[in-house]
């Protein structure tokens, strides 16, 4: 169990660690070290999305380009079905009612505890960065038993920057979003080593769902740099159209 959440593990990690660290140091990060954490978490979402997808296509000339093209042909269709189920739309919506929170909160509010711990929650389980490295943490990188885990060291590290500020705004509570933070990514994990994974590998579908989720992931370094405006909660059903895209085509 502990091992096939490691990914969930770490995220929660994370934030349980910002958190302390927040409590014990009440002071906002400078802004040269805000920028240096911003640097580092872009470059690192962009190595493991590319990672990802190096690991995913290797072989011949002709089928790289083949998994390369299904990627890309999935994350188009993803993004348009994602547009249609309004996913971006509903993640802004919950980024909104935690926004609200936040705004009417105060020092000696009764509500505090629970604001914070809704309020965190809110925001930390619905990164698109986390569900992709949930599922992706259930599913062989290379065709072997390893599983890509590194992208949700990325979010705990973000969670965890995060959490610093949050402990300032809403006490030492906040840091039991950790545990449904853990409950989301540990079970869709789980879900998908149990289910999907076995189907995925048995159907030789795997790569095809690597290859698309670490373009995905190479996106969430776009925001983060702030080169443009991504609506990366539209990419994820890339995830389930790349096999589909595959199966058809073999």
């Amino acid at each position: 169990m502990i091992e096939a959440t490691l990914g969930a593990i770490l995220n929660t990690a994370g934030i349980i660690i910002g958190g302390i660290v927040g409590l014990l140091r009440p002071k906002p990060l400078t802004a040269q070290t805000q920028a240096f954490f911003k640097v580092l978490l872009g470059v690192l979402t962009v190595y493991f999305g590319l990672r990802l997808t190096w690991l995913s296509v290797g072989g011949t000339f002709g089928h790289v380009m083949k998994q390369l093209l299904i990627a890309c042909l999935a994350i188009i269709v993803g993004n348009l079905i994602g547009k249609l189920l309004r996913l971006q739309k509903l993640s802004n919506q919950l980024g909104q009612h935690a926004k609200q929170l936040i705004e009417t909160n105060r020092p000696n509010d009764p509500q505090r505890f629970s604001k914070g711990v809704n309020t965190c929650a809110i925001l930390f389980c619905a990164a698109p960065l986390g569900i992709l490295g949930a599922i992706h943490d259930a599913l062989p990188a290379d065709g072997g038993n390893i599983r890509f885990y590194h992208p949700m060291i990325v979010k705990g590290l973000m969670d965890g920057l995060a959490m610093m500020g949050f402990v300032m705004l809403f006490g030492g509570g906040a840091i039991f979003s950790a545990l449904p933070v853990y409950a989301l990514f540990g079970t869709i994990t789980m879900v998908t080593h149990i289910w999907a994974e076995p189907f995925l590998r048995s159907h030789q579908l795997l790569e095809s769902v690597n290859a698309a989720g670490g373009l995905v992931i190479c996106t969430v370094g776009v925001v983060i740099f702030e080169i443009r405006r991504v609506q990366l909660a539209d990419y994820l059903p890339a995830l389930a159209i790349a096999p589909v895209i595959t199966w058809f085509w073999n």
